[in-house]
This record gives structure tokens, C-alpha cells and sequence, in this order.
């Protein structure tokens, strides 16, 4: 019998909740995704817990609470073309599939993005095209996009994801040193970019051209 996974699954939507989560697409995504299919079977019993979970070559899964987060503040309504940047495990592009008309996610690892398209494929995330690159250049052949997420840390907004944002979107990225961050909303407005604060966070460092090195 395989372990059951609701009881943890709701004890972890109610945190959430808690925690200022609200929009009711948001949690339903993060409800629906099985977050176990995405991370180590060994990681099987911990899948639901409120924490980033390791990943091969250093990466990591993020924490829910941080997904959750991210997510919310794209205010997505269904209609969005999404750029992820730093594909990972596949969970993010995952519950943006259900939320966004059409992701993109680019990955700088190529096991990491074979096993995504593994995962996102086996369980009918059909709407995400994955890319093996550098995300820091974005993937201009897409945009422009309705929002970017990027999902590692980076010295400041690379130029070619504000580039590639159509005007009055948004990119929420994670900016600071390698070892704390600000979680920042940046939108592009006529005349240049406005930012909000979500607070501190501690992502793996984005490395390409435009990023860490």
C-alpha cells in the first residue's frame, strides 16, 4: 500500500493559509499537484513538509510556503504566458500549468530538465515547453511573456528578462548576495519598472551571462 499523503497534504494547505495565502487558485494548484512525484523517493515521507528539499547537483526544491508566494503574486487569472527561469524539479512549471494558459522554463542542467519533462508528462502537464540554457538570457524566441519567475538568486534584474516582459507585466525574482535575498515584484510601466518588497528569502544563485558567474 502506498503511504497516504491528504492528511499532510491539508495540514499543509491550512499553514499556507495561515501564512497570508489566499487566492483560491493558488491553493487549489498546490492542492491538486502531487508534490511527492517531484522530489527523491527517498523524500517520499517529507514531500508535504513546509521546507526546500535537495535535489541533484546541488538544487533544491523550493519550500511551498515560498512557491505559494511566488505564485500568488503573479496574479495569474488563466490567460498568461509564463516564463519560468530555473526549471528545477518541474513542481513550479507544474502548478503554473494549471494557472497560466502557456509556460516556458528554462533550465541550465540537463538531467534536472530530462526528469521534469519526465514528471511534467507523466502527469499530463501538457502546456510547458522546457528549455536547456542559460536563464539569465530568458528565451527570446517566446516572448514577449505576461510574467517571469525566476526560481534562483540573482545580483539584480538581468536585462533580457525585463526585455522580454510585456508592459504592465511582471517578474518576480529573487535579488541579493548568495546567501540572503529580497523577494521582489518588479513591474514594467511606461517609462521604466516599479518594485515591491516580499521580504527576505535564500534561493540557490542564478548563474549565466547576465547573473552569477
Amino acid at each position: 500500500m502506498g503511504y497516504d499523503f491528504s492528511a499532510q497534504r491539508q495540514q499543509l494547505m491550512t499553514q499556507l493559509q495561515h501564512s497570508g495565502i489566499h487566492d483560491p487558485r493558488v491553493l487549489h494548484a498546490l492542492t491538486t499537484v502531487p508534490r511527492e512525484q517531484f522530489v527523491d523517493t527517498s523524500l517520499h515521507t517529507m514531500a508535504y513538509a513546509n521546507q526546500a528539499l535537495p535535489l541533484l547537483l546541488g538544487q533544491t526544491i523550493s519550500q511551498p510556503l515560498m512557491v505559494a508566494v511566488m505564485t500568488q503574486a503573479l496574479h495569474l487569472t488563466g490567460n498568461e504566458r509564463v516564463l519560468e527561469v530555473g526549471t528545477g524539479s518541474g513542481y513550479q512549471a507544474a502548478i503554473l500549468s494549471l494557472l497560466a494558459a502557456q509556460v516556458y522554463s528554462i533550465e541550465r542542467h540537463v538531467q534536472l530538465s530530462l526528469q521534469a519533462a519526465e514528471h511534467l508528462k507523466s502527469l499530463g502537464y501538457l502546456n510547458v515547453e522546457l528549455l536547456v540554457g542559460d536563464g539569465s538570457l530568458g528565451w527570446p524566441e517566446h516572448a514577449p511573456y505576461d510574467r517571469i519567475i525566476v526560481t534562483a538568486a540573482a545580483p539584480y534584474a538581468p536585462a533580457q528578462l525585463l526585455a522580454q516582459l510585456h508592459f504592465g507585466g511582471s517578474l518576480v525574482i529573487p535579488i541579493g548576495d548568495q546567501t540572503l535575498q529580497d523577494l521582489q515584484i518588479i513591474q514594467k510601466v511606461e517609462g521604466g519598472t516599479q518594485t515591491y518588497s516580499l521580504g527576505r528569502c535564500v534561493f540557490v544563485p542564478l548563474v549565466g551571462e547576465d547573473a552569477w558567474q
